[in-house]
Protein backbone atom coordinates (compact mmCIF):
# COMPACT_ATOMS: atom_id res chain seq x y z
CA UNK A 1 0.00 0.00 0.00
CA UNK A 2 2.87 2.35 0.85
CA UNK A 3 4.49 1.65 -2.53
CA UNK A 4 1.21 2.41 -4.33
CA UNK A 5 0.77 5.69 -2.44
CA UNK A 6 4.33 6.69 -3.31
CA UNK A 7 3.72 5.95 -6.97
CA UNK A 8 0.53 8.04 -6.95
CA UNK A 9 2.38 10.96 -5.34
CA UNK A 10 5.17 10.75 -7.94
CA UNK A 11 2.65 10.55 -10.78
CA UNK A 12 0.73 13.52 -9.40
CA UNK A 13 3.92 15.56 -9.08
CA UNK A 14 4.83 14.73 -12.68
CA UNK A 15 1.38 15.84 -13.84
CA UNK A 16 1.71 19.08 -11.90
CA UNK A 17 5.14 19.83 -13.37
CA UNK A 18 3.87 18.95 -16.84
CA UNK A 19 0.73 21.03 -16.54
CA UNK A 20 2.46 23.93 -14.84
CA UNK A 21 -0.71 25.95 -14.56
CA UNK A 22 -2.49 26.90 -11.37
CA UNK A 23 -6.06 28.08 -11.38
CA UNK A 24 -6.88 31.74 -10.87
CA UNK A 25 -8.13 31.23 -7.32
CA UNK A 26 -5.74 31.03 -4.39
CA UNK A 27 -6.96 30.53 -0.83
CA UNK A 28 -4.91 31.38 2.26
CA UNK A 29 -5.01 29.92 5.78
CA UNK A 30 -3.08 30.51 8.99
CA UNK A 31 -2.48 27.06 10.50
CA UNK A 32 -1.14 27.38 14.06
CA UNK A 33 -0.04 23.74 14.53
CA UNK A 34 2.07 21.10 12.80
CA UNK A 35 0.05 18.61 10.74
CA UNK A 36 0.40 15.69 8.38
CA UNK A 37 -0.43 15.48 4.69
CA UNK A 38 0.07 11.87 3.67
CA UNK A 39 3.49 10.90 5.07
CA UNK A 40 4.79 14.47 5.20
CA UNK A 41 4.76 16.64 8.33
CA UNK A 42 4.06 20.30 7.60
CA UNK A 43 5.14 23.12 9.93
CA UNK A 44 2.74 25.70 11.41
CA UNK A 45 2.42 28.80 9.28
CA UNK A 46 0.59 30.59 6.49
CA UNK A 47 -0.47 28.29 3.67
CA UNK A 48 -1.86 28.80 0.19
CA UNK A 49 -4.14 26.28 -1.51
CA UNK A 50 -4.27 26.34 -5.30
CA UNK A 51 -6.37 24.12 -7.52
CA UNK A 52 -4.07 22.93 -10.25
CA UNK A 53 -5.22 22.20 -13.75
CA UNK A 54 -8.00 19.63 -13.53
CA UNK A 55 -7.04 16.18 -14.73
CA UNK A 56 -9.49 13.63 -16.10
CA UNK A 57 -9.28 11.65 -12.86
CA UNK A 58 -10.30 14.63 -10.71
CA UNK A 59 -8.85 17.78 -9.20
CA UNK A 60 -5.33 18.14 -7.84
CA UNK A 61 -4.51 20.75 -5.21
CA UNK A 62 -1.22 22.24 -4.05
CA UNK A 63 -0.71 23.21 -0.39
CA UNK A 64 2.19 25.69 -0.14
CA UNK A 65 3.83 27.01 3.02
CA UNK A 66 4.23 30.69 2.09
CA UNK A 67 7.34 31.31 4.23
CA UNK A 68 9.24 28.04 3.78
CA UNK A 69 8.16 27.58 0.13
CA UNK A 70 7.55 23.86 0.82
CA UNK A 71 4.52 22.29 -0.78
CA UNK A 72 2.51 19.10 -0.86
CA UNK A 73 0.29 17.79 -3.61
CA UNK A 74 -3.23 16.91 -2.45
CA UNK A 75 -5.14 14.13 -4.17
CA UNK A 76 -8.70 13.91 -2.84
CA UNK A 77 -10.06 10.45 -2.08
CA UNK A 78 -13.72 11.38 -2.25
CA UNK A 79 -16.27 14.17 -2.38
CA UNK A 80 -18.23 14.58 0.85
CA UNK A 81 -20.97 16.89 2.08
CA UNK A 82 -19.71 20.08 3.74
CA UNK A 83 -20.55 20.33 7.42
CA UNK A 84 -23.95 21.76 8.28
CA UNK A 85 -23.86 25.42 9.24
CA UNK A 86 -20.96 26.39 7.01
CA UNK A 87 -21.73 29.62 5.15
CA UNK A 88 -21.33 29.68 1.39
CA UNK A 89 -18.29 31.69 0.38
CA UNK A 90 -16.26 30.87 3.52
CA UNK A 91 -13.72 28.18 2.54
CA UNK A 92 -12.38 25.81 5.20
CA UNK A 93 -9.62 23.31 5.93
CA UNK A 94 -10.55 20.53 8.35
CA UNK A 95 -7.98 18.60 10.38
CA UNK A 96 -8.60 15.30 12.16
CA UNK A 97 -6.62 15.32 15.40
CA UNK A 98 -5.72 12.44 17.69
CA UNK A 99 -3.13 12.12 20.44
CA UNK A 100 -0.35 11.74 17.84
CA UNK A 101 -1.15 15.04 16.10
CA UNK A 102 -3.36 16.39 13.34
CA UNK A 103 -3.78 15.39 9.69
CA UNK A 104 -5.53 17.20 6.85
CA UNK A 105 -8.95 15.58 6.49
CA UNK A 106 -11.07 17.87 4.25
CA UNK A 107 -10.95 20.95 2.08
CA UNK A 108 -14.02 22.99 1.12
CA UNK A 109 -13.66 25.85 -1.37
CA UNK A 110 -16.76 27.57 0.01
CA UNK A 111 -18.69 27.60 -3.25
CA UNK A 112 -19.14 23.97 -4.25
CA UNK A 113 -21.87 21.67 -2.97
CA UNK A 114 -19.23 19.21 -1.75
CA UNK A 115 -15.93 19.15 0.11
CA UNK A 116 -12.91 17.00 -0.71
CA UNK A 117 -11.80 14.29 1.74
CA UNK A 118 -8.19 13.10 2.11
CA UNK A 119 -6.65 9.93 3.54
CA UNK A 120 -5.69 10.24 7.20
CA UNK A 121 -4.73 7.96 10.10
CA UNK A 122 -7.55 6.31 12.00
CA UNK A 123 -7.65 6.72 15.80
CA UNK A 124 -6.96 3.69 17.98
CA UNK A 125 -9.51 2.27 20.42
CA UNK A 126 -8.38 4.40 23.36
CA UNK A 127 -7.51 7.59 21.49
CA UNK A 128 -9.66 10.68 21.62
CA UNK A 129 -10.31 12.24 18.23
CA UNK A 130 -11.57 15.70 17.37
CA UNK A 131 -11.78 18.03 14.36
CA UNK A 132 -10.14 21.46 14.01
CA UNK A 133 -11.66 23.76 11.40
CA UNK A 134 -9.44 26.51 9.97
CA UNK A 135 -11.14 29.30 7.98
CA UNK A 136 -9.53 30.42 4.74
CA UNK A 137 -9.47 33.76 2.92
CA UNK A 138 -9.32 34.45 -0.80
CA UNK A 139 -6.37 36.41 -2.18
CA UNK A 140 -7.16 40.13 -2.05
CA UNK A 141 -6.13 40.55 -5.68
CA UNK A 142 -9.06 38.47 -6.94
Amino acid sequence: MKKLTTRFMIAAAALVVGAGAASAQTLNAQIPFAFRVGNRVMAPGTYQVDKLERQSSGPIFRLLNARLRRSAILLPQAQVDPQKGWAVGEPKLVFACISGGCALAEFWAGSESYAYAFARPKPGKDEDAYLRVIPMQRDKGE
